[in-house]
Order: C-alpha cells, then sequence, then structure tokens
C-alpha cells in the first residue's frame, strides 16, 4: 500500500505544527491582541524573518537541490516588494490628493487627481508624468499579479537563455550576479520609473484600512507565515517525487541524467523560474513590512548574504535553510540593532555593529571547512541516533539481518 506524502514526510507535518504553534504565541503575546509582551516593531522584524525564511526555501531548491548557486535571486524578492508597493504609494497617495482637491468649491476632475498622484510621487525626480510601467497600479489584483508574473517573466528569459547555452557552474553564478547588478544600476537611475535612489516608501501604510500599526503587524505576520508553511509544503512536494529526483541527479551527475533522455535545460528552466516566483512573492510580503524599498536592497552581496544563510543551516535540506535564514538574520538584528554589548579592550573596543559582517564571513568559512551539513545536520544526528523498530521474521541467515516488515516497507 501506498503511503501518503505526509507519512512519507513526517518532517513537514512536525515543521507546519511547529510553524503553528510560534505564529499563535507571537499573536497572544503581541500589543496588538492587547497582552503586550512583544512590540509592534518585533513583531513586523519576525514578520519579515518569515519571508527571509521562505525565498531561503526557494534558494535551498535551486541550489541545494538542483545544483544551481543562484546570485541573483534577491533581484526577484526585490522585483516582487516593487510591484506591490507600486499599488500601495499609488492608492495611498491618490486618497491623500482626493481629499485635498474635495476641499475647494469646484470638483476635481479625473485628470487634476492623475495629475496630482504624478507629481506627488514622482516630484522628489523631477517629473509628474506616470511610466509606462505603472499602468496597472491602479489595480490591486493587476499589481498582484505582476508580483509573480513581472519576476517570472524576467526568470523565464534569463534562464533560457543561460540554460540553452549550457551555462553551468562558476560562469553561471557570475551570469546570475551580472543581471541582479544590471538590474539595480537601471533602477538607481531616476528615469528608471521608480523614483531611482529615494525607492518607494510609506509602505507600511494599508490605504482606506482603519487599522492601527499593531493590528496591520499581525495580519502580515499571519500571511507570511502562512505563505511559508504552503511555500514549504509546496517545495517538499516537488523535492519528494519525481521531480525531486530529476533535479538531484542534475546536481550530482548532469551528464548521466541527460543521457539518460531527461531534457536538463528543461528541468532547470522550470525550477529557476518556479523559485523566482516564490522569491517574488516573498518579498511582496516583506517590504511592506519594512515600509520602505530602493536599489539598495537588489544588490549583488544581498544574494550573496542569500546564500550563506543557506550554507549556515545546511543545503539540500529545506528545514535548514528556515533555520539559516532565521537564526542569522535574528542575529544580524541583534548585533546591528546596537542591542550587542560593545567589548572594551583597552587599547580597542569591538563594536559588534562594524563587526557583524566579519562575523557572518568566518561563520560561513567554519561551517564550510568543518560542517557542511550546516546546523540543519544537527537534526538529523538526532534523527538518526533513534534505534530502529525491526520486528517480524529474518529473511537472511544472520541475525539483524533485513526483516519482514523492513521489506513489505
Amino acid at each position: 500500500m501506498q503511503r501518503s506524502f505526509i507519512a512519507k514526510n513526517p518532517s513537514v507535518l512536525i515543521f507546519l505544527a511547529c510553524l503553528a504553534l510560534f505564529t499563535l504565541i507571537v499573536t497572544v503575546l503581541s500589543e496588538g491582541f492587547g497582552v503586550g509582551v512583544v512590540s509592534t516593531s518585533f513583531v513586523k522584524t519576525l514578520g519579515k524573518t518569515l519571508c527571509l525564511c521562505l525565498v531561503a526555501v526557494a534558494m535551498d531548491l535551486i541550489w541545494g537541490f538542483t545544483g544551481i548557486l543562484s546570485l541573483g535571486h534577491f533581484a526577484f524578492f526585490g522585483l516582487g516588494g516593487y510591484m506591490i508597493g507600486m499599488w500601495l504609494m499609488y492608492e495611498r497617495t491618490r486618497l491623500i490628493v482626493v481629499e485635498s482637491l474635495s476641499q475647494t468649491e469646484i470638483p476635481p476632475t479625473k485628470s487634476e487627481i492623475i495629475d496630482g498622484i504624478g507629481n506627488q510621487i514622482f516630484g522628489v525626480v523631477g517629473s509628474s508624468d506616470f511610466p509606462l510601467i505603472w499602468a496597472f497600479s491602479d489595480s490591486l489584483f493587476l499589481q498582484l499579479a505582476m508580483v509573480v508574473l513581472v519576476p517570472g517573466l524576467l526568470a523565464l528569459v534569463f534562464g533560457w537563455l543561460a540554460f540553452r547555452s549550457r551555462v553551468t557552474g562558476v560562469y553561471l553564478s557570475i551570469l546570475t550576479q551580472a543581471m541582479t547588478l544590471a538590474l539595480a544600476l537601471y533602477l538607481f537611475q531616476n528615469d528608471s520609473g521608480l523614483r531611482g535612489n529615494n525607492g518607494l516608501s510609506g509602505l507600511q501604510n494599508l490605504p482606506g484600512v482603519a487599522a492601527s500599526q499593531d493590528e496591520v503587524s499581525l495580519w502580515f505576520l499571519w500571511a507570511s507565515a502562512l505563505a511559508l508553511g504552503l511555500g514549504y509544503l509546496l517545495a517538499a512536494w516537488v523535492v519528494s517525487g519525481k521531480l525531486g529526483s530529476v533535479i538531484l541527479g542534475i546536481r550530482d551527475n548532469e551528464a548521466r541524467v541527460r543521457f539518460l533522455g531527461y531534457s536538463v535545460e528543461t528541468y532547470k528552466l522550470v525550477v529557476f523560474t518556479f523559485t523566482a516566483c516564490i522569491a517574488a512573492i516573498a518579498g511582496a510580503l516583506y517590504y511592506p513590512q519594512a515600509g520602505i524599498i530602493n536599489p539598495a536592497e537588489i544588490a549583488p552581496i544581498a544574494s550573496i548574504y542569500l546564500a550563506v544563510w543557506v550554507a549556515i543551516g545546511g543545503r539540500g535540506r529545506l528545514y535548514g535553510a528556515v533555520i539559516g535564514a532565521a537564526f542569522v538574520s535574528l542575529l544580524s538584528t541583534w548585533f546591528t540593532g546596537g542591542q550587542a554589548p560593545d567589548i572594551p579592550l583597552g587599547f580597542y573596543t569591538i563594536k559588534w555593529v562594524d563587526w557583524w559582517l566579519v562575523l557572518l564571513g568566518l561563520s560561513f568559512v567554519a561551517v564550510t571547512l568543518f560542517t557542511p551539513k550546516g546546523m540543519g545536520g544537527l537534526v538529523d544526528l538526532l534523527t538518526q541516533r533513534k534505534s530502529p523498530n525491526r520486528h517480524g521474521a529474518n529473511l537472511g541467515p544472520d541475525d539483524g539481518a533485513l526483516r519482514e516488515q523492513e521489506a513489505s516497507q
């Protein structure tokens, strides 16, 4: 009898239960719920951490399971944030402009409202005209669709060009990094249509919603937890099936998989595009909690950090990617937020704000050299210590050989 997906992967059920329990505890202890033990700012930090865990799952799927070290997935993460940020900024500005113009005796025309919105949004870059990419910014439904379509289309085109040329290894990593750098440099320009270096701001305010930030932070925490749970479940389902077997084969021996008749380039393109869409969804949930997005968020260094998180957590293990992203993200917040105490040495004072990146780099090197399985390897170690459940008759000549129940499984 064939076992169900959850029966084959009990770790998925355990992860989902832990995620649900974590969300429930934070909700009850939050200021929005009324207890007030956990501050609203920390609820936002936890919500953003869940989004980073989701993009880490996407990174692990493309790198840990498929063997493609992409240094451009944070670009898709940022594009998802830009897509939803356009609607948030447009709608918030529209409400302000309509309220301001409605105070006059003559009702404002539609063109006057649009001109007022354009002046408010693009006046900082010396313009008032809406670029073509803002054509759907007045529609929440269309902008939500753009969250997936724009990064997905970019990943599809880039992946098709790269994989059909059979670019692999470090050369492919360099290409993905070059794509990220080119996108960041383009967005830095004022005529890019996305306000250049100023980026999009005020994203933490939901237009037309009369709710406090205490409540809004909880809504985004729930949405981030739901997205992470669904993303983890979908990724686990992918890697446990035939597709997972093929991409693992591509990671371990691409030439042999191609010799067996599989279209390696197609499988790579599917996984690359799929993980780009997951990263974009994570970004669309992250930046409304951050409140602002600018081109610096898409810099190549961000994608390198993403690879470091997965490596520290343990690539090739979905739970390892989540552990690594959560651990490094929260630790980074603690060190760079000035909460870690300085260490005076007499001749020099160690300030963790300045030394955090050095510590992160050393941790990455140490994990690579001494614990290649990462923090997720500790989970493997604990599960491997469980003694096997042996029942039934021996199927071999020696005691302890394969037994009936194990053979039936």
